[in-house]
């Protein structure tokens, strides 16, 4: 059957080039960032490396939740850790992950009404 659209060239030659793998981790990490919560952490770490209790007092919230976020995030590779003495500060992994995140906030802000 034809497709009725006026484009003759119906190759997906783009798709292609992503395995089914990276699409995979792709959904996991925009899993990851379709939580409020997350994304806020992510947009304070894009800005600076903090610890955990700096998270939470910023976003007025629990310890344990920030921490349970970090944990997934990490997962996902956008956060990393480094630990200094007892203490472990985060930031976000690569400039990837702030790029995603403004663009994201970006495009947010374009597609308010």
């Amino acid at each position: 059957m034809k497709p009725d659209c006026s484009n003759d060239d119906h190759s997906v030659s783009g798709l292609s080039a992503v395995d089914d793998s990276v699409c995979d981790r792709a959904a996991g990490i925009f899993r990851a960032l379709g939580d409020p919560g997350r994304l806020k952490v992510l947009i304070l770490l894009s800005q600076q490396e903090m610890c955990v209790t700096e998270i939470a007092i910023a976003l007025e919230e629990q310890m344990t939740t920030i921490s349970q976020r970090l944990k997934l995030l990490k997962s996902e590779r956008l956060v990393r850790s480094r630990r200094d003495g007892k203490h472990l500060f985060y930031s976000v992994a690569d400039q990837h992950v702030s790029q995603l995140v403004s663009n994201g906030i970006d495009h947010a802000r374009e597609t308010d009404p």
